[in-house]
């Protein structure tokens, strides 16, 4: 694919950097050099190997070339830094989304349908919750997953910028609670949810807290431990949804 024209465009005059260039198959002609012998695809999907099985933090320049079989000085053919790195296994370890998601049905089943297929992502690849953004991603698949989140709101009457921010609220949520979940033992390193972490935490309070200095919590603490919560996760991330959902709704109720 060539690279597209935008004549007129002051963006256009900004160098893309390369990484994006080879995500999105508009890489400028005439670059000097070696022909690179991988693809960007290829490299991201080694570093989404190493992060899967060993965790992110194994994850350097240097591993992911000797998994490919490459020198380390190789790869700055391809990204400039870890940073970029990073958004590569970001839009690797996602994949394009199912368009299907969010094509029918009434608005809010559009978003949580969509919603879920992001923290199933995030289980499949729960490192994806500790990768540091450099800048808002501009990859292809998770362009891709921006666009489709987007057309859940077709319809409602939201103005761009409220679709924006209901689609940003509602993703900052899926993400948060993966990553607390994990910190909190209510899912384990893999992504599957673990149903009693084992950290006493509620019955703790109860035994060592003085009732007079927390009464609320105290209260909270034992009704929550009548609760039979099989899957913490999934019953948290539920109330989350609804609960945002709910507040969108007084948005788009309030624009007809």
């Amino acid at each position: 694919m060539s690279t597209p024209s935008h004549a007129g465009d002051p963006a256009a005059s900004t160098p893309l950097p390369r990484y994006l260039q080879l995500l999105w198959g508009c890489e400028a002609t005439g670059r000097r050099g070696p022909k690179p012998g991988r693809s960007i695809q290829e490299i991201g999907a080694a570093a989404v190997a190493l992060a899967d099985e060993e965790g992110l933090g194994a994850v350097s320049m240097k591993a992911v070339a000797a998994s490919l079989g490459l020198t380390t000085m190789s790869l700055y053919r391809y990204l400039d830094s870890k940073d970029e790195l990073y958004a590569v296994m970001l839009d690797v370890a996602y994949g394009p989304p199912d368009l299907a998601l969010t094509a029918h049905g009434g608005w809010r089943g559009r978003l949580e349908r969509w919603a879920r297929a992001i923290a199933a992502g995030r289980l499949a690849h729960p490192w994806t919750v500790q990768v540091p953004l450099a800048a808002p991603p501009a990859t292809p698949n998770l362009t891709a997953w921006t666009e489709c989140g987007l057309q859940s709101f077709v319809g409602t009457g939201l103005s761009g910028q409220q679709q924006l921010s209901s689609l940003l609220l509602v993703d900052g949520l899926v993400h948060q609670h993966v990553r607390l979940s994990l910190q909190l033992g209510f899912l384990s390193s893999g992504g599957e949810p673990v149903r009693d972490p084992g950290d006493g935490y509620p019955e703790n309070v109860i035994q060592l807290a003085d009732p007079t200095q927390i009464p609320l919590l105290l209260e909270a603490g034992r009704e929550a431990l009548g609760d039979d919560q099989d899957d913490f996760f999934e019953s948290e991330l539920t109330f989350g949804l609804h609960t945002v959902l709910d507040g969108i709704e007084r948005l788009v109720d309030a624009g007809r």
